[in-house]
Order: C-alpha cells, then structure tokens, then sequence
C-alpha cells in the first residue's frame, strides 16, 4: 500500500485544501503515513505571505527530500503559484501544482507513474483568469474536533503589500446550496465546530448570480440544526457590518469572536498600503463590537515597518492598540514581495528597527492577552473539548467561544464534547485552567 503526507504552511484556507486534498487521497491502495515514518508521496502546500513564510516553504521542501529519498515530492499553494521557477530549481522536487490543480493531484500523481516520466511542473495557469471556485472533497481527516470549510477564495482588493492577489486570483465564491451539502457531511461527521474561512470573507458571494452577501449566508446557517457553533475568520473592517454585529450578538451558533486586521493605526500609512478606512473607523467599530457583545474576543492583525512608518507613525499605531479592548495580537514584519508596490516604495524601514517594534507591538498584545484572559477567574464557560494534553496527564484541553484556550482538570475521556468548565486559574498568558463543576451550565458567551 503506497503512503503519502502532507505539510502545510500558512493561513486556514491552506488547511482547509490540505484536508481537501487528503480527502482526495483516501482511496484504495493510499494510506495515511504516521508522523514518525516515511512516505512514498510527500505533499507541501507551501504560503508566500511574508519572505519568511517563502523561506521556511522550501525549509520543508529540502527536509521532505533528505527525509524521505525515494518519495515523490510535490509541492502546490501560494509560493508555487507565484515562483515556480524557484521550487523547480530545487533538487529532487518531481512536481510544483498551481493552485486550480490542487483538488487534481491523485489524477496528476496516477499519470505520473503510468507514464514514468519526470514531471517537474505541472500546467501552472495563470490564477487570474479565474472565474469558478475551486471544488472541495470533504470527509473527517485526522482526529481534529474543529473543521475549516473555504467558502471563498480570492481578492480584489491589491494592498500595495500584498501578494495574495497574484497567489490567489479574484474573488470566488462557493454556492450556498454547496455550502449548506458541506455542513450536512460535517454534521453527519461529527464535527462540534466549524470555521467559515476565505481569502476575502467579507465578499463572499459578490461575484454569484444573483449576487449574495456574507449577511445571506449567516442567517442561512444560523437556521441549522446540528453543528453546535460556528466561527468566523478574518473580516475586513468595511465588511463587519452593523447587521453582522447584531446576528453574532443574537445567535447561539456563532462563536463570541471576531478577527479584524487593522495593519496600521495610522492615517497616512492606512492611505499608502491602500486600505479603505481610516483609524477612528477602526476605533469606533471595535468599541461597538465591545459594548454589543461584552466578553467578545477581538483579534487584530498588525503590519509593522511599512515603508515610510516613522516613529510617530508607529506611536500611533501602538497607541490606538493600547487604547481598544483588543483580546490579542497577529503581528507581522513588512515583507517587501516582488511584484507589488510597496517593494520599491521610499523609505524602506531598517530590519533592526521592524525587529524592535515588533517586539515592542507583541509585548503589548500579550498584556492585552494576559488582561482578557484574566477576566474569566471564577467564571463557568461551555467548552469544546478537543483531546488530551499529552504532556499532562489527567489533563484535556479546549477552546470556547470567546477563543480561550482552557485545560480540564478531569479523568474522562470527554473529547469533541461541549461541556461546563468552571475557571479556577491561569496557568499561563496563554492557557486557563478549569475543572467540571457538579451542576451548572456554562456561559455561551
């Protein structure tokens, strides 16, 4: 029976096509390799987000190869989208998939050996062109609770930072009668929670006939039955409408917790990356959020070092930050990428200084982390339990609504439940310590 793994890097929607394309991979004769053995097929889906993100890309490229010498190795996602040319140049890939390819690779794969030939790239299209979202296999993989289900891909938007457009192409949706069959198989499959993630979430269905909006899909799933709740990923600021705010604030099946990238808390550098609002936008939609649902958890990207950032610019970001009840930070270094352009901006930031105020950003999203968390001391909380805490025995882990992450003091083999857990700690700026409490319900924050 031949084997296969599959490594992934980058942002939920590259997860949810890993296991798409795992999916794809369960047939006769395949198999799933352990995590210590090796594979007669190794997959990386690589991300191109940062030169980091590039750089550790081929990291597993390389390692894939010395690992596993006698695998075929294929390499797909955003870096193989966008530089081909520069995965082919490493020594002992077989194949590099454009991102319209992905959901093909057991094709590609069984053509490869019947013809026995040395594939190195396999028919990259432009992603530009197009127009139809890409299909997804869905079953159970692996032994997660939470499943990410891509309802969109794509982006119109072109950030002068950001790469995604040329990795991605435009903005595509899943049909709602789709995405509604997906949920059926998710709920059939056991699954307590699902994540509705996308490139672009916040346009979902602007490019359908007729056109739908996200707001469509939301009450559409609020409706269920089955699946215990749902979590959004990130949303543009413009996209959190005020009819959105009020759905969550109503709902039981939509999680406390909204993720909204913010990049800059400054006007002129807002202007300069091409982002459609200004600070006190920023700053009034997360204080609404706030006072319509109170113990939210609000997460908000941030870009540090754009080219031109001063350091009266960055004061101002890290003001604005520490200002709002943010629960906690994704900070990320300015990354110039070829083709878009930031790259040849003016006023490129030196790495010493994007180093320290990164540290200087993080540090205060860990106290904004270390405040949230400490709010629910006391507090019984509903959570999704997701398994064991390998390190601790007598020990489960899980996540609620308001995305804490709580171990559970218990003996039971409770997982993929959702159950009351009294918070009697916090063991750490990351985790809270719980126990099952004899009677009671938890809050559905």
């Amino acid at each position: 029976m031949a084997t296969y793994k599959i490594t992934t890097f980058g942002c939920k929607v590259n997860q949810c096509e890993s296991d798409s394309i795992c999916s794809c991979m369960n047939l006769p004769g395949w198999s799933s390799a352990d995590k210590n053995e090796t594979a007669d097929i190794f997959i990386i889906n690589t991300c191109t987000v940062t030169q980091k993100a590039s750089m550790q890309s081929r990291q597993a490229i390389r390692q894939a190869i010395r690992e596993n010498p006698d695998a075929k190795v294929i390499v797909t996602g955003c870096y193989a989208q966008v530089n081909p040319e520069e995965i082919e140049a490493i020594k002992g890939v077989d194949v590099v998939i454009g991102q319209s390819d992905k959901h093909t690779i057991p094709e590609i794969l069984a053509a490869l050996e019947e013809s026995g030939s040395e594939i190195k790239k396999h028919n990259i299209t432009s992603i530009e062109n197009e127009t139809a979202f890409s299909p997804l296999t869905i079953s159970r993989t692996g032994n997660r609770t939470r499943f990410f289900l891509k309802v969109q891909d794509g982006c119109n938007s072109f950030c002068t930072y950001c790469i995604v457009p040329y990795a991605r192409g435009r903005v595509r949706s899943m049909m709602p009668e789709e995405v509604m069959r997906n949920l059926e198989i998710l709920d059939s499959e056991g699954f307590n929670e699902v994540v509705l993630t996308g490139v672009h979430l916040g346009r979902y269905g602007s490019d359908l006939e007729p056109q739908k909006s996200l707001l469509d899909l939301l009450k559409e799933i609020d409706a269920l039955s089955g699946i215990h709740r749902f979590r959004l990923s990130s949303i543009e600021p413009k996209e959190l409408s005020e009819e959105i705010i009020e759905l969550v604030s109503l709902s039981n099946k939509f999680c406390r917790h909204f993720h909204i990238p913010l990049q800059s808390g400054d006007n002129h550098i807002l202007k300069q990356m091409k982002r459609p609002y200004s600070r006190d936008y920023f700053k009034k939609l997360v204080l609404n959020i706030d006072k319509k649902i109170p113990d939210i958890a609000i997460g908000a990207d941030v870009l540090v070092g754009f080219p031109g950032e001063t350091d009266t610019e960055f004061n101002n970001t890290y003001a604005l930050i520490e200002s709002l009840p943010v629960s906690y930070l994704h900070v990320f270094p300015f990354s110039p990428r070829k083709g878009t352009p930031a790259a040849s901006f003016p006023g490129q930031v030196h790495s010493k200084t994007i180093k320290e105020r990164c540290r200087l950003i993080r540090r205060l999203g860990l106290k904004k982390k270390e405040r949230f968390y400490s709010r629910f001391i006391g507090k019984t909380l509903n959570v999704l339990v997701e398994g064991a805490v390998k390190s601790s025995p007598g020990m489960m882990k899980g996540l609620t609504s308001n995305y804490l992450t709580v171990y559970i003091e218990t003996n039971k083999f409770i997982k993929n439940t959702v159950v009351p857990v009294k918070i009697t700690q916090k063991l750490n700026p990351h985790t809270l310590l719980g126990e099952l409490p004899a009677n009671g319900k938890g809050t559905n924050l």
